[in-house]
């Protein structure tokens, strides 16, 4: 159902396995980073606790993948970008088929920030949704406070001619809280409207 690896112009994103990146290895980054608490802050999972909880959550993603409900991928710039071939984080599209829509999520080591990488996956994945998947609306939202996620929002969110469809209360869960949450949409119509015949990622599958 989905591409196993995406690339664009400056990123690779590869299906986040355990095939892919070895548990262990990943903890150091989800749980051990002295940088992850910064970079969590504004999300709606934590940092990992131990290096099982790491492993669970491959097992969750693998799973979810299996049965077509969450293509999670691990992001890794290309060749020419500072950092080239390392785990820079992960980018997500969280499927509903019923309502033939879909959430865009994506985390992002504090390293690996202040690069236009946002957008840039949002670009891959909105491809991916409404080309390949067929799907009609994609929702991308963040938490009160995420001022850098914002900026990044609504930059790409104006070049793909979607919009604000305001604060959704008590919409999300953090740290066992419940969150408002600000959301926007773009729709399959605009996307195309936006980009003509332009594609700007690549999907290889297997």
């Amino acid at each position: 159902m989905f591409p196993e690896t995406i690339e664009t112009d400056r990123l690779r994103l590869r299906r986040l396995c355990r095939e892919t990146i070895d548990p262990l290895d990943a903890y150091e980054h989800y749980g051990r980073s002295d940088t992850i608490e910064e970079e969590t802050r504004h999300l709606t999972w934590e940092p990992h606790a131990t290096p099982k909880e790491t492993r669970d959550a491959f097992v969750s993603f693998e799973e979810r993948w299996d049965d077509a409900e969450d293509a999670v991928y691990a992001i890794f710039p290309r060749e020419g970008e500072a950092g080239a071939g390392e785990f820079a984080g992960t980018a997500g599209l969280h499927v509903d088929w019923e309502k033939r829509a879909a959430g865009l999520g994506i985390w992002l080591r504090k390293g690996f920030w202040g690069r236009g990488y946002s957008g840039e996956r949002a670009g891959a994945m909105l491809q991916l949704a409404f080309d390949r998947l067929d799907l009609d609306v994609v929702s991308i939202g963040y938490l009160p406070g995420n001022e850098r996620s914002k900026r990044a929002i609504e930059k790409y969110v104006e070049r793909y001619g979607g919009r604000y469809e305001g604060l959704l209360r008590n919409w999300a869960v953090r740290q066992g809280d419940p969150s408002d949450c600000h959301r926007y949409t773009i729709s399959r119509a605009e996307w195309r409207e936006a980009v003509g015949d332009d594609r700007e990622a690549r999907f290889v599958d297997g």
